[in-house]
């Protein structure tokens, strides 16, 4: 994780260099440069085990995910057919683990910069309190839901065809790049599934840890969202996803973004633009004092 600091500029002022000097420097540059070019590159790990353990890593975050108290800020976009924004709309929720299993609590706190009342936080728990008193009666509808997710995650190889392309540094740690694109004629199982297959993108790799840092994605195809779908995305949408390592235990949200058309059912609805901050975290406790690191800066 990137820490702001202080860096001292040191000037250093050079004497002209003369004749037996200037050309021990040029053989020195010149040995260097030959060594440089002669040292062969680290070869990349092994695409199929790679991608394997990445897919690995995607299942356990889930529980250390639940161990924590974060803030997530919504900013959507509403854009007319020339791009002007027609419509601006800001959320801020605090999220806390919820004792209803495999899900998360997330509190509305603001909107569009103002705070909710009393009265209206005092809502929202009670509607939590009565999920929670639900949870035992759905809890076979909830293990389905993670059975899917689970088939969806197992899928991910078949689904797509990825290229290790080279090594780079992303939040001053060593990175893999990887490219993505769905497999040619390969007919998805689950419904996740399908719809990964209208996506392809990059996405950068942690190499020590093995978990995903960033993701840049577009649509490759129309995507039907909301109720019964009303709601097309168009061809042509992106977004990125962005973590980073919070306790040095687990990679957490850190940004997102994404941007598009849509289509309500035949009209042309206009562009969204919707990005998302994801910050404090705390791990939980009854007090939850125990603070992290500080809120990320979002990526432009």
């Amino acid at each position: 994780m990137q820490v702001p600091g202080v860096f001292p500029m040191v000037m250093v002022k050079a004497r002209p260099l003369r004749g037996t000097a200037l050309a021990a420097l040029a053989f020195l540059a010149g040995a260097i440069a030959v060594a440089v070019d002669e040292e062969p590159a680290r070869p990349l790990p092994d695409t199929a085990s790679f991608i394997e353990e990445v897919r690995q890593n995607l299942r356990s975050d889930r529980q250390l995910l639940e161990q924590y108290t974060f803030t997530e800020k919504r900013i959507e976009q509403r854009l007319d057919g020339k791009g002007a924004v027609k419509k601006t709309k800001t959320e801020t929720y605090e999220v806390y683990p919820s004792l209803e299993p495999g899900k998360m609590y997330r509190r509305l706190v603001s909107r569009d910069g103002v705070a909710l009342s009393e009265k209206e936080l005092a809502e929202q728990d009670r509607r939590q309190d009565e999920r929670v008193a639900k949870a035992e009666r759905r809890r076979a509808e909830d293990d389905k839901d993670r059975r899917e997710e689970e088939r969806v995650v197992s899928e991910l190889p078949q689904i797509y065809d990825v290229e290790l392309v080279g090594r780079e540094t992303m939040d001053d740690r060593p990175v893999i790049l990887v490219r993505f694109a769905p497999h040619p004629g390969y007919k998805a199982l689950t419904d996740g599934g399908k719809l990964l297959q209208k996506v392809a993108g990059r996405a950068w790799i942690d190499e020590e840890d093995r978990q995903l840092v960033r993701v840049e994605a577009n649509l490759l195809d129309s995507l039907g969202v909301g109720p019964a779908g009303v709601v097309r995305l168009q061809k042509g949408a992106t977004s990125y996803f962005h973590r980073r390592k919070i306790n040095g235990e687990i990679w957490l949200p850190s940004d997102a973004r994404f941007s598009g058309a849509a289509k309500v059912l035949l009209f042309f609805g206009g562009g969204i633009d919707a990005s998302f901050q994801y910050g404090d975290y705390k791990k939980f406790s009854v007090s939850t004092e125990s603070t992290t690191a500080p809120e990320p800066t979002p990526n432009p």
